[in-house]
């Protein structure tokens, strides 16, 4: 009997995805053409209708289109969300083609399906039965993606691309049921995700990889690692994260002061947390040597923290103490939380996706909790607190104590979705039907990806290289070997 089930453990796993990859893609874009055609239309700042409704509104110049405003923004998140995270996830030696490639797949089927779950849930017009999108919508689409991405962080390399599709297509839902918990009913602010994002996403991954925890990884260690190229590319898309994190903070506030206070304060905490990172990075080693892993993650760890509290007066100085502090708490989360986690947890983070999002984004919640009860009239004046809090309608009457209070539950209503959807996502991505790898057969992109044969080295023809005329005391003492006619 012990035989018989240890050959089953021992049978290969099927990675051959040409059905099933196929089918997904195309089943469930089909989907998504059939439902925007139901549901998504132009909002009014975008159909051709624009100048009619210019006129009822006493709109004097096409410059006043909220495209005009946001999309710069736009753009910005959009770089991060393909290009940052992307290649953020270059960093093994054998799977940068699944890092960089399937975040693309995530983000472009996830935008779709996002545009449709926020609608639902924010733009659908109760008389038409209609969603109506605009360039704002966009801009939240990428955030909804992000949290998946974030998840994906977690998992790299240990999941087939049609896993990567499911874990979306129930990522995108869930993230649009706990931000339409969080930012509507509890009446939360949370411009910059720490809350909504980065807490949700990071232990959405972390609850999934949990269940799906590998017991025989080992077997791929040996590719479970990065090289020096792997590393550099890696490190541009920490560059562009962390220049356009602002731009990522704040998008979707206010125009105004509330803007332009959310990118000061996360340009103010992101350069902190460099410092900081550095520094507890250099103190771990012996000889003061700096670790390629704490640079491309952990600088980023004050963005994610100053999501929350970055539209809040929280000052300059605060949010230097928020960079500060999330710096050195990312660097150790490296340095003893993530081994940690998979010697006593069995729970295995490939990119350590609690210590840059997961953790500083719970920070991040709970920071502007308390920034925001401790908020007052004199810092902030009267239509200011209302601006800030949007304490307007059925919320004027809060206080911000109150508003401290619902930011709080409203980071554990994050950490909850996180934690309860990953682990219901994690038993269904178990079902041994996916196609994904073995223990021994990840972390590798010739699994997935035709993958092009390694360059050789060409010995130099001399007839045709004038340069190597007169050398033949260096090609003697080269490595190539020239053959004479």
């Amino acid at each position: 009997m012990g035989n018989c089930c240890e050959a089953i453990c021992n049978v290969r796993k099927n990675t051959n995805v040409r059905v099933s990859l196929p089918a997904v893609c195309f089943v469930w874009q089909i989907a998504m053409v059939i439902l925007f055609g139901v549901f998504i239309r132009y909002d009014d700042e975008s159909d051709a209708h624009w100048e009619e409704f210019k006129e009822e509104n006493n709109i004097t110049s096409d410059i006043e289109n909220d495209f005009y405003f946001r999309y710069p923004s736009f753009q910005d998140v959009h770089v991060m969300i393909f290009v940052g995270f992307g290649f953020l996830m270059t960093f093994l030696k054998r799977y940068s083609f699944g890092g960089v490639g399937f975040n693309f797949l995530i983000a472009a089927f996830g935008l779709q399906w996002a545009l449709l779950m926020q609608g639902w849930f924010h733009a659908l017009d109760p008389n038409t039965g209609k969603i109506t999108i605009g360039v704002e919508s966009l801009i939240n689409a990428d955030f909804c993606c992000a949290g998946s991405l974030i998840a994906y962080g977690a998992l790299l390399g240990k999941v087939s691309p049609v896993q990567t599709l499911v874990f979306t297509l129930f990522g995108v839902t869930l993230f649009a049921v706990e931000e339409y918990i969080i930012l509507d009913l509890l009446h939360c602010r949370d411009a910059g995700g720490s809350m909504v994002i980065h807490a949700f996403g990071g232990y959405y991954g972390l609850a999934i990889s949990w269940v799906l925890y590998r017991p025989k990884l080992d077997l791929s260690r040996r590719l479970n690692g990065s090289v020096y190229h792997s590393d550099v590319f890696a490190m541009i898309g920490t560059l562009f994260l962390w220049m356009f994190w602002p731009s990522f903070n704040s998008a979707i506030t206010d125009h105004g002061a509330g803007q332009h206070r959310t990118a000061i304060n996360t340009y103010i905490a992101l350069a902190s947390s460099v410092l900081t990172t550095v520094a507890i990075s250099s103190l771990s080693q012996k000889r003061g040597k700096l670790d390629m892993v704490h640079i491309q993650n952990a600088t980023l760890a004050g963005g994610v923290a100053m999501g929350t509290a970055a539209e809040f007066m929280i000052m300059p100085y605060g949010a230097l103490i928020v960079g500060f502090l999330t710096g050195i708490i990312s660097t150790f989360g490296y340095l003893f939380v993530t081994p940690f986690f998979e010697k006593y947890l069995k729970l295995q983070d490939t990119c350590g996706v609690h210590n840059l999002h997961a953790l500083p984004g719970m920070l991040g919640g709970f920071t502007g909790a308390i920034v925001a009860a401790a908020a007052t009239e004199s810092v902030y004046s009267q239509q200011g607190l209302i601006d800030t809090f949007d304490f307007e309608g059925k919320f004027a009457g809060r206080s911000v104590g109150t508003q401290g209070g619902f930011q709080a539950a409203g980071t554990c209503v994050a950490i909850a979705f996180g934690l309860v959807g990953g682990a219901l996502v994690g038993v269904i991505l178990r079902i041994p039907i996916w196609g994904d790898p073995a223990d021994d057969n990840c972390f590798d992109d010739e699994v997935y990806w035709e993958v092009p044969e390694e360059e050789e080295s060409i010995p130099p023809v001399l007839e045709y290289n004038n340069h190597m005329i007169n050398k033949h005391q260096d090609l003697s003492e080269s490595n190539f070997s020239v053959e004479q006619s």
